[in-house]
């Protein structure tokens, strides 16, 4: 009785233990890879699997965990990232300059990441390096610094290409940083002051220059609006003039037409006024306090004659 209970508690623990042994339960966006007596025989799917224990085996690939190389049965379908190392490039120019670059990618065919590479995160890591060298061998230091998108595109592209017989899809290629040796940098530095000096010299020179544009802009507008000025004036002053003698003429007619109706038509109204200016003028010279000599042009004969008539006219009114 003891021994029937000790083999049925034997071939419990048996059953236990195969049980557990067949099955396999595979997390989300996991896989293993099955081989059944040293050939490929599954890949195991998310969920719960059934495999033949002590036939079917899984399949150990390395993977890169905390910075080191590791075997592990588990292949993760998710997208990772690797962060490599600085290493030194020699563009186009001659610079040694350090980079560091971060790849992302994502095992799309587990299969193919198993049994086409060796050691699969060592494979694109030295591919990443070589052919990063090859592309920032091909420009200069200039460009490689403002060339970033430039260089991760042509990087993820030729990566992309190259492990597309690993089953891997390499989907971004990030440069973090670009570090050229120090003697470089000072040049850099000062190459970068030197042309803001130059940029602050010509902004300065440029600023002088529109001052003074401005300056000699608003001089000629001033002599233009002075001139204008004094155009108006002028020709306000000519108007005014012009005013003054046509008014002036307009009394003159008046009068004479006015003499006209008092002296009547058969004196010349002329005549008369003519006699006025020589006896205002007469006034005038007797005025003076000093001795004058006056000489009379030998034409004046017939002003004294008019002055005459008009004297007479002057009795025959009265």
């Amino acid at each position: 009785m003891t021994s029937t209970l000790y083999f049925l508690l034997v071939v419990v623990v048996c059953v236990v233990v195969f049980a557990k042994m067949a099955l396999v339960i595979i997390p989300q966006s996991e896989t293993k890879i099955i081989e059944r007596l040293g050939r490929y025989h599954a890949t195991l799917k998310p969920g719960i699997n059934i495999i033949v224990p002590f036939i079917d085996k899984a399949k150990n690939i390395v993977v890169l965990k905390h910075g080191r190389y590791v075997y592990s049965s588990t292949i993760d379908l998710r997208e990772q990232v690797y962060d490599f190392p600085k290493q030194n490039v020699i563009t186009k120019d001659n610079v040694q300059t350090e980079i560091n670059a971060l790849l992302y990618f994502q095992i799309v065919d587990p299969f193919k990441a198993t049994y086409e590479i060796n050691n699969l995160p060592n494979a694109i890591e030295k591919l990443t390096q070589t052919t990063l060298r090859n592309i920032i061998g091909e420009l200069e230091l200039d460009e490689t610094l403002t060339s970033r998108d430039t260089i991760n595109t042509k990087l993820r592209a030729v990566l992309d290409d190259a492990t597309d017989k690993w089953g891997v899809k390499v989907n971004r290629v990030e440069l973090q940083d670009i570090t050229p040796p120090d003697s470089v940098l000072t040049a850099m530095e000062k190459q970068m002051q030197a042309e803001r000096n130059k940029r602050a010299q010509i902004l300065t020179s440029e600023g002088q220059k529109a001052a003074e544009i401005l300056a000699s802009e608003g001089e000629r507008t001033a002599m233009v609006n002075r001139a204008e000025a004094v155009k108006q004036q002028e020709i306000l002053k000519a108007e005014g003039e012009a005013q003054a003698r046509i008014r002036k003429a307009e009394a003159e007619a008046k009068a004479i037409e006015l003499i006209t109706e008092a002296v009547g038509k058969s004196t010349n109204p002329a005549n008369y006024l003519l006699a006025q200016k020589y006896i205002q003028m007469m006034q005038e010279l007797a005025e003076g306090d000093k001795t004058k000599t006056v000489y009379l042009p030998y034409e004046a004969t017939n002003l004294l004659g008019s002055i005459g008539g008009i004297k007479e006219l002057f009795k025959e009114d009265k």
